[in-house]
């Protein structure tokens, strides 16, 4: 009888730790999202910023994608390194090498985009 009730205390203290377990896990996940989130809206509004400089008027398709590669550092490696910490959370099976390849390119993307609508929105060459 005593081993009995021995058994049922630990198997309920272990489903506790596994719930416990899965509740932090889902913490995680959910606070690793909001910074890749908040990393994707702070490196975005500086390429904002970088896009409605007037100096950047006149430069040509190729000079304006030069200067954006160049531009917020800080942001573009915060941004980087919070996608990289999501991914490596939501998908911790999944190589380390394909997240930081899929964060690299999340962050070739946003470059693309503000250089595609650069393109798009300058007055036409006289």
């Amino acid at each position: 009888m005593r081993m009995l009730m021995l058994g049922a205390a630990l198997m309920m203290m272990t489903s506790a730790a596994i719930t416990f377990s899965a509740m932090a896990d889902d913490d995680d996940a959910k606070g690793a999202q909001k910074l890749a989130m908040q990393g994707r809206d702070d490196y975005w509004h500086c390429l904002a910023r970088e896009y409605s400089r007037d100096s950047n008027q006149g430069l040509s398709e190729q000079d304006f994608g030069r200067s954006v590669a160049g531009a917020c550092p800080s942001e573009r490696q915060y941004y980087r390194v919070a996608l990289l910490d999501y991914l490596t959370t939501q998908y911790p099976n999944i190589d380390s090498g394909a997240h930081l390849a899929t964060a690299n390119r999340a962050v070739e993307s946003a470059q693309k985009d503000i250089v595609t609508a650069f393109i798009k929105h300058r007055p036409p060459q006289k």
